[in-house]
């Protein structure tokens, strides 16, 4: 299972929104490339899809740039790799349930394997809210000493 680059960097990007952005004040999506490194025209390919999932409102003029549309923690990191369309599918046929992913057609011996543990990530990013990761609540005890 890969997480391409446009899942992570949605997810990277919404996360420094949701720290930066306290008490709903606008952040431009330069001071957020700047800040992860991130390539600005790339993001805002990202937020024109996370905007039209109402994830995110954009604010214009000066000092505009984005806010969440909600709070941190009732925005979850599973809706914003949907919103970006990133499969999250470990199959190698895609999860086409009428169609597997042999030549003849059929399913291989593996799929139920990776068609579950699809679904447990899905399951699992449903849960995680930004604010979890602003937190940091799935930092390995080593990472967490050095920030």
């Amino acid at each position: 299972m890969r997480l391409s680059t446009k899942g992570r960097y949605a997810v990277m990007a919404m996360t420094d929104l949701a720290r930066h952005g306290a008490e709903g004040e606008a952040v431009n999506l330069a001071a957020i490339a700047g800040r992860q490194e991130l390539s600005l025209a790339y993001l805002e390919q990202l937020f024109a899809r996370l905007r039209r999932a109402d994830l995110v409102k954009s604010a214009r003029g000066p000092g505009g740039g984005y806010r969440l549309a909600r709070p941190a923690g009732e925005t979850f990191v599973g809706d914003i790799v949907k919103a970006v369309d990133e499969p999250l599918s470990a199959v190698r046929c895609g999860g086409d349930a009428h169609q597997g992913c042999m030549a003849s057609g059929e399913r291989c011996l593996t799929h139920g394997l990776w068609d579950a543990l699809g679904r447990q990530i899905e399951d699992f990013l449903a849960g995680v809210s930004l604010q979890d990761v602003v937190e940091r609540r799935f930092d390995a005890p080593a990472a967490s000493v050095a920030a």
